[in-house]
């Protein structure tokens, strides 16, 4: 599926990116990588590839925030209320999470998009809390811009270093995968 999605250039790219938004396998980090080692040949075509990217995630995200406010808070309670313990988040962790989310809003939306999971999801929670969309949307297509910046400027730069890319982009991975373990514990520690 891929192959056929580059094969569209530039536009293959941005579509790409909003699909991983939506459903994120492959993980953005490795989709990036991958872009920045085999699609751009210069450049130029790295930064068309950077705004498109940014366009497709940005507008992934925004249909995240649309669902989540079509599901309003009250339905978003209730589920966490219901389903929450299976997935080891307390109502009384959600409803603190939610408070320091609303007073945080630019913030808390700009840096979850370094982060991988909270990257895709919490733009539902944000549509769910009927933040002011403004912000969020410019916090979220900034964050966008910089992680996809940093992946594909880094697999453009391991096509070129002469190293073996594979090998290079496998120890990237590690390091995004453990710091995300290490801030999911943290949250979760945090929330006892």
């Amino acid at each position: 599926m891929i192959p056929s999605f580059l094969g569209l250039g530039v536009l293959g790219a941005g579509v790409l990116a909003f699909t991983e938004k939506i459903s994120p396998v492959p993980p953005s980090h490795v989709l990036l990588l991958f872009f920045g080692m085999t699609a751009a040949p210069d450049w130029q075509t790295l930064v068309a590839l950077m705004l498109a990217t940014t366009l497709g995630s940005g507008t992934g995200s925004m249909l995240w925030y649309a669902a989540g406010n079509w599901l309003g808070p009250d339905r978003a309670d209730a589920v966490v209320r219901r389903f929450g313990k299976y997935v080891l988040l307390k109502h009384a962790t959600y409803q603190r999470l939610a408070q320091a989310y609303r007073r945080n809003n630019f913030r808390a939306s700009l840096i979850a998009q370094l982060v991988p999971v909270a990257r895709t999801y919490l733009a539902l929670e944000a549509g769910v809390l009927r933040l002011s969309f403004v912000p969020f949307a410019v916090a979220t297509f900034s964050g966008s811009l910089m992680w996809n910046a940093a992946f594909l400027t880094g697999g453009y730069m391991m096509s070129e270093s002469g190293r073996d890319p594979v090998a290079l982009g496998f120890r990237i991975i590690l390091i995004v995968v453990a710091v995300e373990v290490v801030f999911l514990a943290a949250l979760k520690l945090s929330a006892i």
